[in-house]
């Protein structure tokens, strides 16, 4: 079963931890660079604490942290979303069991509106994961260069 739990500020050092993780797997498609400390610049990480319109969560498989989902309403096209998905990921031992494309359907299921999700065209997982998700809202598909796509559709209340 998968549980979606709210990440709390006593939990910033964990999801500090695992996001840090997820930066390191995003280099396969984003020339991001460590800083002198041996971590990636999240510039906007705090405010997942501090800014109401920000939330994150850590994604359960049953009793086991498989991922974490991290949401804001800031567009990466100009547009004016309740929703985009800032970062998410299963982690490597967890892929290809559908937890992903679960735990996405559940995420837009609790957070009805218009929605954006952005992917690098590279990174195939995460095409296919989000094109799948998006296909029955019939999404717009916005080209933000040759590498970058966003879907934007509207998820109505069930």
């Amino acid at each position: 079963m998968i549980r979606l739990v709210t990440v709390e500020k006593k939990d910033r050092d964990r999801l500090w931890n695992i996001n840090q993780k997820y930066l390191y797997e995003m280099t396969n498609f984003y020339d991001d660079p460590m800083d002198e400390d041996g971590n990636y610049h999240y510039g906007h990480f705090d405010e997942y604490f501090t800014d109401p319109k920000r939330k994150a969560y850590f994604i359960y498989s049953d009793d086991i942290l498989a991922g974490f989902a991290m949401l804001n309403p800031y567009s990466n096209i100009d547009q004016n979303p309740d929703f985009t998905m800032a970062e998410f990921t299963i982690f490597p031992q967890y892929r290809r069991k559908h937890i992903a494309l679960d735990t996405a359907k559940l995420i837009l299921s609790q957070h009805p509106g218009k929605w954006e999700i952005k992917y690098n065209e590279k990174n195939y997982g995460a095409k296919k994961l989000w094109n799948t998700l998006a296909s029955p809202y019939e999404p717009k598909v916005y080209h933000l260069n040759e590498e970058e796509t966003v879907l934007s559709f509207m998820v109505d209340t069930v």
